[in-house]
């Protein structure tokens, strides 16, 4: 003991001086001292380091456009906390758009946020998948680690093996089991669970942990995800319910306030794992841990309440330390909880379908009156609520051609009972929508929220000629 007192001793006054030249340098910047820094690296781990095995991730952000902003602040800011958890890059593959950080409207030009006030988080992400090459068909090849099967983009993909552990964070608008990619294609809830059996056949990975943010988020894996895949999935919200944008400007578009930022930094759920795992020792929190903290806080983000975030598949593995997906930096104060706490931030949260009109309707109160951009932004709102009000019009025509009553066509609405899948029949549903698209145009982003009525229809055994006779009369 006196032999490691005296090294401690000798080690600090041979580093005073270049310790005060870096408090001279970085005021205000506490600086930890050469014996906090040896006896903190000569501690032992608080758990074992993995015996076997490698980390690999996957970060995907499925929307483009400068108005979902968020999506891709969430997968960058994800990135940064992996990569100096200790994955390496090699082993992280991102799909994004990549048309935020030099868009026209970004106030910081090469510069993304996550929270008000917060780092880049854009610097140094990989390209692996933006623009064109951010498909479907790369999302599954890449989870299958199907190097063939890629077209563009880096070529990367989850060569996971038996003893590896993996770790996908997907944000997103999302929809009764449907989320999409950046080009508007549809990933639904059985292609996605197909594609995770066929992962476990092929026994590329030992355990994977799925973190989803978006609507009716539950609705992918509900009824779906068997517990023998040994995944464990996190969802933002339950399968009837919108998720949450968060660290918004105010609603009150009268409000003198100047917001730098005329779009949502951030997604409620995606912020809350991130931080949480920024402030914590990972070597010691647990899954389930991490879960907890994150309903919490996710549940109260608005004056009605938030969403619900759930878990599925095998829940077993919340006991796992996050240290096995995530790796860890050193932290030394891990005392943070949010219980009880007041949320980090007074900025307002949203449903992720309302942060779209936020942005809008905030773009057009700020613009000077009768400028071209008050014009533009103008025309912008109009036609989106415009847009949203054919698309609810032409489907409630719709269900009301098929079947006639009020007390038939709230059926179409009504949710299944907990545990069982959105639609029995999963071709049925995607013709459905087919046959709409083909006579009465895109269902868009926002008509997806009508998935549940097309699934009912379906489950109603309403046939594909009656639905064709419908759409053809309504939309042609």
């Amino acid at each position: 003991m006196m032999i490691l007192w005296a090294l401690v001793v000798l080690i600090n006054n041979n580093a005073c001086i270049y310790g005060r030249q870096l408090e001279h340098n970085n005021p205000g910047v506490p600086v930890m001292s050469a014996a906090s820094r040896f006896l903190l690296e000569s501690a032992p781990a608080k758990t074992p380091l993995l015996e076997e095995g490698t980390r690999w991730a996957l970060l995907v952000a499925g929307s483009r456009g400068y108005v979902n902003y968020r999506h891709q602040a969430d997968v960058c800011h994800a990135f940064q906390i992996l990569k100096k958890g200790g994955l390496r890059e090699e082993n992280m593959i991102v799909f994004m758009y990549d048309d935020i950080a030099f868009n026209e409207n970004n106030p910081r030009p090469g510069v993304i946020i996550n929270s008000p006030g917060g780092h880049d988080v854009y610097g140094g992400v990989p390209k692996d998948y933006t623009g064109i090459n951010a498909t479907v068909e790369n999302l599954y090849a890449v989870i299958l680690g199907n190097k063939s099967g890629v077209t563009g983009g880096s070529g990367k993909v989850l060569g996971s093996g038996p003893n590896d552990h993996v770790f996908i964070f997907y944000t997103d608008h999302g929809s009764p089991g449907v989320i999409e990619m950046p080009c508007d294609e549809a990933v639904y809830a059985d292609d996605l669970i197909n594609v995770l059996k066929r992962k476990h056949q092929a026994n590329a990975y030992k355990s994977m942990v799925f973190y989803l943010e978006a609507c009716e988020s539950g609705s992918m894996f509900e009824g779906l995800l068997p517990k023998n895949l040994n995944i464990y999935a996190i969802t933002a919200s339950n399968s009837t319910e919108p998720s949450l944008a968060t660290y918004c400007p105010d609603y009150d578009y009268t409000s003198t306030t100047s917001y730098e930022y005329d779009v949502c930094l951030g997604d409620a759920f995606s912020v809350s794992w991130m931080e949480d795992s920024e402030k914590h020792d990972l070597r010691s929190e647990t899954l389930g841990h991490q879960f907890q903290v994150v309903k919490s806080r996710t549940a109260v983000q608005t004056p009605d309440g938030g969403s619900h975030v759930m878990q599925y598949g095998n829940t077993l593995l919340s006991k796992e330390i996050l240290y096995t997906y995530m790796g860890t930096t050193i932290i030394l104060n891990d005392t943070y909880t949010w219980e009880g706490a007041a949320p980090p931030s007074t900025l307002k949260s949203v449903s992720q379908w309302e942060a779209d009109l936020l942005h809008y309707k905030h773009k057009f109160y700020k613009a000077p009156k009768d400028s071209t951009m008050r014009l533009q932004a103008q025309k912008q709102l109009l036609e989106e609520i415009n847009s949203r009000m054919l698309v609810d019009h032409k489907v409630n025509q719709i269900t009301t051609f098929l079947l006639g009553t009020q007390r038939d066509i709230s059926m179409l609405h009504t949710a299944r009972p907990k545990g069982m899948p959105l639609v029995d029949d999963w071709t049925c549903l995607k013709t459905m929508v087919k046959i709409y698209e083909e006579n009465c145009g895109s269902l868009s982003r926002y008509g997806m929220k009508h998935m549940r009525t097309f699934a009912n229809m379906c489950n109603a055994r309403i046939t594909v000629k009656e639905m064709n006779a419908a759409a053809a009369r309504i939309c042609k």
